[in-house]
């Protein structure tokens, strides 16, 4: 399987990836201004989309990029379906809400992200140092808090990826979960959270930014 770094050079023009090296001084940041616009500034939740299609490659760097997020014990809870097929992208559509399903209808690319129930059963691998860690799971209900919380900070990181690949992400949570769940994890050992429509953002598929509370009424110290 090709490198992550492989995946990213695929993705990005190299004037591209030499332009984000560039980190200007004096900013606080350890990465360009032109890079910062791209995670942060001027990126924002999408909701029509052109119909540029994304590419396997592009999903591979994503992930590459996002495997790296951090999470309790490393256990790395999060699940991510692709919903690429016409017939499960109707499947999934009957179960967004009303104003959702135009978003997900004009996205070239769809995925369910879930948290694995049975996340533990990787414990021994992802945590070879603690090979007793697994057995602290044996309560299911720890397991689904454990899951809703690291799976909540890996999506995180997850639309952070896809705009680092140059991509729009919209992310919904207006749908029936229980109604998802059954159509895609009829096992029950997947939960949904999270919806996100990728692609490229159409010209009119963005509302204007909205304000930001200011670090002095965000940020206090202790």
């Amino acid at each position: 399987m090709p490198s992550a770094q492989a995946h990213i050079a695929e993705t990005f023009a190299p004037a591209d990836v030499d332009r984000l090296r560039l980190v200007p001084a004096d900013t606080g940041l350890a990465l360009s201004e032109d890079a910062a616009d791209l995670l942060f500034r001027e990126a924002h939740t999408a909701y029509r989309f052109t119909d540029e299609p994304v590419s396997e490659n592009q999903m591979r760097a994503v992930y590459d990029l996002v495997k790296w997020a951090p999470t309790a014990m490393n256990g790395q809870p999060l699940r991510i379906t692709l919903v690429r097929s016409p017939e499960a992208r109707e499947r999934l559509i009957a179960q967004l809400g009303a104003g959702n399903r135009a978003k997900a209808q004009s996205a070239p690319e769809i995925a369910i992200l879930s948290y694995d129930v049975d996340f533990h059963d990787n414990l021994p691998e992802v945590l070879p140092h603690a090979p007793k860690a697994r057995d602290g799971f044996a309560d299911e209900d720890s397991r689904h808090r454990f899951g809703s919380l690291n799976g909540a900070m890996q999506a995180a990181y997850f639309l952070l990826g896809v705009r680092a690949a140059g991509l729009a992400a919209g992310p919904m949570g207006g749908f029936d979960h229980a109604g998802v769940d059954a159509e895609f994890f009829p096992d029950g050992r997947q939960r949904s959270f999270l919806v996100v429509n990728i692609g490229h953002a159409a010209a009119d598929g963005q509302f204007p930014r909205s304000p930001r509370l200011p670090y002095e009424r965000v940020v206090t110290v202790a």
